[in-house]
């Protein structure tokens, strides 16, 4: 199976202009056959509490009607980032679109300290099945309790993918953990990250794959927008990276 980790710059706020964006990378992960595409935390808004409010709304939001349309047609599976309203308030989320199937939700169960005052810890589940393979899936601050990924683990999950919103002081701290979780499980542990402004600072990029030895078989910068397509079957990578106008 081939996965694609997206790595992209959003435009704070401007959710209309970042579906566009994420149509186009949607499309080239299809034409290299993936199966699978993960996008970064809060990709549609830009990782930024302040205006969670204001942004957020659901899995049923018509702007994002053509993912489900792309699923279909490509049949491939698709997870983009945005803040969901609940009845117990607003979750960090990932919204997955599977071919033929309803939309799903999974929310951040463990937030940040600083996330607190603008999030509540959401609902998830531990594995979501992708071409009769098992992936546990994590949003940015999971990845650093243990028991999420032991979670996964025990729920059969043979690649663990980390959709995250990481910052220069951040990034290498997580890739050390994804490789630590890497090893211990022995499968393949892949992060997609932006770049670009949120939050008062810089993401820094790095999207990356481990191999099940915590060994890592590539990553993109920490600048540019791209792409990684990895092969579970063949362990092979491939990158490529954007210009302005992916």
């Amino acid at each position: 199976m081939k996965i694609c980790l997206a790595q992209t710059k959003p435009i704070t706020g401007d959710i209309t202009s970042n579906v566009a964006q994420h149509k186009r990378i949607i499309a080239q992960a299809s034409d290299h056959g993936a199966a699978l595409v993960i996008f970064p935390e809060l990709s549609l808004t830009s990782y930024e509490p302040a205006l969670a409010k204001e942004l957020a709304t659901d899995q049923h939001d018509p702007r994002l009607d053509d993912f489900q349309t792309l699923s279909d047609t490509h049949q491939i599976t698709i997870g983009v980032g945005l803040p969901t309203q609940t009845e117990a308030g607003i979750c960090i989320s990932m919204v997955l679109f599977q071919p033929q199937q309803l939309r799903r939700t999974y929310s951040k169960k463990y937030i940040h300290a600083d996330e607190e005052p603008f999030f509540v810890r959401g609902q998830n589940f531990p594995t979501l099945t992708v071409n009769q393979t098992e992936v546990g899936l994590a949003i940015c601050y999971e990845l650093s309790i243990p028991e999420h990924a032991a979670q996964a683990a025990h729920s059969g999950a043979e690649i663990y993918i980390a959709s995250v919103a990481k910052f220069t002081n951040g990034v290498e701290k997580a890739s050390q953990r994804l490789a630590e979780i890497a090893r211990q499980y022995g499968i393949p542990v892949l992060m997609s990250n932006c770049v670009g402004p949120a939050d008062g600072a810089e993401c820094a990029g790095q999207s990356a794959v481990w191999d099940a030895q915590g060994m890592s078989l590539g990553q993109l910068g920490d600048t540019e927008e791209g792409i990684i397509i990895f092969d579970t079957d063949t362990q092979e990578l491939i990158t490529q990276t954007f210009g302005d106008n992916p």
